[in-house]
């Protein structure tokens, strides 16, 4: 049986397939299959001394439901995923367009494994579109964007742990205000990013081991990730651990503070 990642199943010769990418890791996670041996060896060694990263990717993508949800309630019809990794349903998309909503939605990654599973999905929605672009690549990114989406209306901008990824040097905070200058009033900023706060040591070690296998991970504290909103006013519960923005049922769901996110949603 072939195993994905592995020569002889149709890798394209351009994928780096020996070097561990951030969002296959994530998907592996995840429970996911888009994933090959480099990344399933770098997600193993984070789970030998950090559980909790599974309580983390999982309280994460669920809080990014939950904000779509948030935004699609509150009237937007148009969405710019930026950086958004593999499709785990229900993904952005799905989420936007429930109820009949034709809303529109574009995803961003430079992955190309990730892109082509975007233009999968792509070939059946007429209403979703992908971009092949680093998130620091901010005209490509919206001018891609811009062939599906109307930037003189609302649009529900969402960086969904991804920030993490860009080193201090790139200016995270200062990529996000160039997205924002785009945007129109009555738009929406999304964002989750991972912290340090909880347990400085393990997330220093993951950080090591993304480091060793060719990525960046740079996990921060909360002050820091609030200026990614740029100033912005953020809606109640302002910026929290991701299991606690706004959970379903009423309360924050068995591990909530082993989800080591902020997250938040700020009004344009």
């Amino acid at each position: 049986m072939s195993v994905p990642g592995e020569p002889g199943n149709g890798v394209p010769a351009d994928i780096r397939t020996d070097i561990a990418h951030p969002a296959r890791v994530y998907d592996y996670w995840l429970g996911g299959k888009d994933n090959f041996a480099a990344d399933r060896a770098a997600a193993e060694q984070v789970l030998q001394f950090m559980p909790e990263i599974l309580d983390t990717v999982r309280g994460n993508r669920q809080f990014l439901a939950r904000a779509v949800q948030f935004l699609r309630d509150a009237g937007i019809r148009q969405f710019l995923d930026i950086g958004s990794g593999l499709p785990s349903s229900p993904n952005v998309h799905e989420i936007a367009q429930a109820g009949g909503t034709d809303a529109r939605v574009v995803y961003t990654d430079h992955d190309q494994v990730v892109v082509s599973h975007a233009e999968a999905l792509m070939a059946k929605k007429d209403l979703v579109s992908v971009v092949h672009a680093d998130l620091r690549d901010v005209d490509k990114n919206l001018s891609g964007a811009a062939e599906l989406l109307d930037f003189s209306q609302p649009v529900g901008l969402i960086f969904a742990g991804v920030l993490h990824h860009i080193v201090d040097a790139d200016d995270p905070a200062g990529i996000v205000a160039r997205y924002l200058a785009a945007l129109a009033p009555g738009s929406y900023l999304v964002i989750s990013h991972s912290t340090n706060e909880f347990s400085p040591e393990k997330m220093r070690a993951n950080a090591e081991v993304a480091d060793s296998s060719g990525t960046v991970l740079i996990p921060r504290g909360r002050d820091a990730i609030l200026r990614m909103f740029n100033g912005r006013e953020l809606v109640d519960p302002g910026l929290v651990l991701v299991s606690y923005w706004r959970p379903e049922g009423g309360g924050p769901p068995l591990n909530a503070d082993r989800a080591w996110v902020y997250g938040g949603v700020a009004a344009v």
